[in-house]
């Protein structure tokens, strides 16, 4: 088919439609394509950890004098009524994450996404305004146990491996585990550069691959700085990005030359994909550049971006190609998916204007990464079932789920950064989790999607999404495969029957749970228990002419 012959064939569509039962002979259906998205990594589900936060698999990696006096292992800050938090190293590490690929897979998600693994400065920063409880881009007394803070890109952090567990030993056995690895990466800021009273190496600081200072702040405010007439200051700019970070001059053909260099070194050692931090922070055009050059070398690389914004008109350029078609993490979905589950009577209306399925406001809205919460805001303040509800959701509707290490048990629910938030988990907590109720809700929902094709790419045909209740299909056609995929959502408290005709496609469905067979004519009923999910899968063309106008609609909002 032409493209400007596309909405001609849409209206058609719609002229059958009239008569809602209208159907066609299932061999006369043309195996016209049906999907969300093509991309590959679409099929992936994420579980993200704070590397250091997650598990301490092997001690003798905790360098637990380093610093002297900036220490930089175990650096509590008290809270009220006794809770802690902490803002130094705790020792979890590559071995940590790589002991409990098991518990992950078995949890329905088949990627990581790792915190970042260069190299960070080597003591507490003394810059800056004092960490506090709660408080916010605060970071004297803290140190790099999160990785966001490096000073080189090529070297790998001395807390992450092991004896014979480098990045590239640590990738191999992931995927030995059918885990693929996503690695959180830096490429416009490096670490606290400004404000010590005394320069503390590395800080403010960048070396290359041979260990040559190629950047140097030198401790100066960013307005003293000489890029014109200073080498070491030439990759920085002259404004500040945000707290005492040091700011990564995006039009310098030589900075952009430094992180290329550097993150195809770690593609080259088996990073899967690539969770870009605060593009937004950046102009796009850089992002392009980058992408472009990763993508050169890579093709279909998959990257996905933060961008701290909860206006999509604002998250939505990166995602086109002028911006680098970068997909970005769902923020404006994310405030949605807030306001929806951690209250007992959110509706799920207001899912619907997050969604941009048809406004062609995202490249592909099918690609974004979904998700409630991370370790920059405070963590999904719900209940058990707010959570078991948001999992639901999250695996059946558009996008590529992310959870965040613990959310499996309600790990520090509603805590902020320096509040609990990024907590020491542990392999004791991981033991414990099977018999949680949100892990074994979630564990079943996960791996439902894991093994749907529906669930991963299928269009998103809404009927109903309204009060407690949500009734979807995921559609998939394309290649050979067919899937259709009801879903039905129950957030309410007690149980639900669901009546369903709206493009219901008779013949016969599947019980995802069960795997029970169900002749359908035209009505389906089904029983939702309070705060669950049903699933039924049909593997059959689509021939009533309704349906089929609305998906060729949905269609026609995609990328061609």
């Amino acid at each position: 088919m032409k493209p400007d012959s596309a909405p001609l064939a849409v209206a058609m569509l719609l002229a059958l439609a009239g008569c809602s039962t209208t159907r066609a002979p299932s061999d006369a259906v043309p195996a016209e394509p049906f999907r969300g998205t093509t991309e590959p990594f679409a099929s992936e589900a994420i579980y993200f950890v704070v590397t250091d936060r997650f598990v301490n698999g092997d001690s003798s990696n905790d360098h637990r004098e380093q610093g002297g006096a900036h220490r930089t292992f175990d650096v509590p800050l008290a809270g009220p009524d006794g809770e802690t938090d902490n803002i130094g190293y705790l020792g979890g590490d590559f071995k940590g994450v790589l002991d409990n690929a098991d518990y992950i897979g078995a949890l329905g998600f088949s990627a990581v996404w790792i915190t970042p693994i260069t190299d960070n400065p080597d003591e507490a920063f003394t810059g800056g305004d004092p960490v506090q409880w709660r408080s916010g881009l605060a970071d004297r007394g803290k140190t790099g146990y999160h990785g966001y803070w490096s000073d080189n890109f090529y070297a790998l952090d001395e807390h992450l491996p092991s004896a014979g567990l480098d990045f590239a030993a640590f990738t191999q056995r992931m995927h030995a585990k059918g885990l693929k690895v996503v690695l959180d990466i830096v490429a416009n800021h490096g670490s606290p550069a400004w404000t010590m009273p005394v320069p503390q190496p590395k800080f403010g600081q960048i070396f290359d691959a041979d260990g040559k200072l190629v950047a140097d702040q030198q401790n100066l405010p960013p307005e003293q700085l000489d890029p014109q007439h200073n080498p070491l200051h030439a990759f920085y700019k002259n404004r500040p990005i945000l707290a005492q970070l040091s700011n990564i001059d995006e039009t310098n053909p030589a900075a952009l030359d430094y992180f290329v260099g550097a993150y195809e070194k770690w593609i080259g050692q088996g990073a899967d994909a690539f969770r870009i931090d605060a593009i937004g922070l950046t102009p796009a055009g850089y992002w392009k550049r980058f992408g472009d050059r990763i993508r050169a070398r890579h093709p279909g690389f998959f990257m996905f971006g933060e961008n701290f914004e909860y206006d999509a008109a604002k998250v939505a350029p990166y995602t086109r190609r002028d911006g680098g078609n970068i997909s970005v993490l769902d923020f404006p979905l994310r405030k949605q998916i807030a306001t929806v589950f951690e209250q007992a009577h959110g509706d799920f209306a207001a899912l619907l204007p997050a969604l941009h399925l048809e406004d062609g406001l995202y490249r592909n809205p099918y690609d974004l990464v979904t998700f409630y919460d991370n370790h920059d805001m405070a963590r999904l303040n719900a209940s058990d079932v707010g959570f078991i509800d948001a999992h639901n959701w999250l695996f059946t509707a558009r996008g590529i789920p992310v959870v965040y290490y613990g959310s499996e048990t309600g790990f520090m629910r509603g805590r902020p950064e320096h509040a609990g938030n990024r907590n020491y988990f542990g392999q004791a907590r991981i033991d414990a989790a099977p018999q949680h109720a949100i892990y074994r809700n979630l564990a079943r929902i996960a791996n439902l999607r894991k093994h749907s094709v529906a669930l991963q790419k299928g269009l998103q045909l809404n009927v109903q999404l309204e009060g407690d209740s949500a009734i979807f299909y995921r559609v998939y056609q394309d290649a050979g495969a067919r899937q259709t995929a009801l879903v039905l959502l129950n957030k309410g408290d007690g149980a639900r029957q669901f009546t369903v005709r709206d493009y219901l496609e008779p013949g016969a469905w599947r019980d995802a749970d069960s795997g029970a067979a169900l002749a359908v004519r035209d009505t389906l009923v089904s029983d939702v228990p309070a705060h669950g999910a049903k699933v039924y899968f049909f593997n059959g063309a689509l021939t009533r002419a309704d349906t089929r106008a609305r998906l060729h609609e949905l269609m026609a909002r995609l990328p061609r």
